[in-house]
């Protein structure tokens, strides 16, 4: 078995937040219910986008989110309904490579039941 074949099933998934406030709650919920397996946050970037017909210039948080390529959909639609953007963003990436030891604990993490 190849390595792409094992890690084809995982995904790192980004997303940004207006605060570490609500970076925190959207972390906090998608690893409660097992979306995800981790979140790293990067509390300070600049982000430089156009909204609104004018370019943008804002500090905000990064979410750096560890799942499996199925659970996506249940991450879109959580975020969706806590986030305070109009239109939060949500960028999935495959990988080509994870060690084994650490797919498998994503794997675990995102299949537990619900407390």
């Amino acid at each position: 078995m190849n390595k792409r074949a094992t890690t084809k099933k995982y995904c790192l998934l980004f997303s940004t937040t207006g605060s570490q406030e609500e970076a925190s709650r959207i972390a906090s919920h998608l690893v409660e219910n097992h979306l995800v397996a981790c979140v790293n946050i990067v509390p300070s970037i600049r982000s430089v986008y156009w909204w609104n017909d004018q370019v943008n210039d804002e500090s905000e948080s990064l979410l750096l989110m560890k799942t499996e390529k199925s659970k996506i959909k249940e991450v879109e639609i959580a975020i969706k309904s806590i986030h305070s953007y109009e239109t939060p963003e949500l960028i999935a990436v495959g990988l080509d490579y994870g060690m084994p030891a650490y797919l498998g604990w994503i794997s675990t993490a995102v299949r537990k039941s619900k407390k």
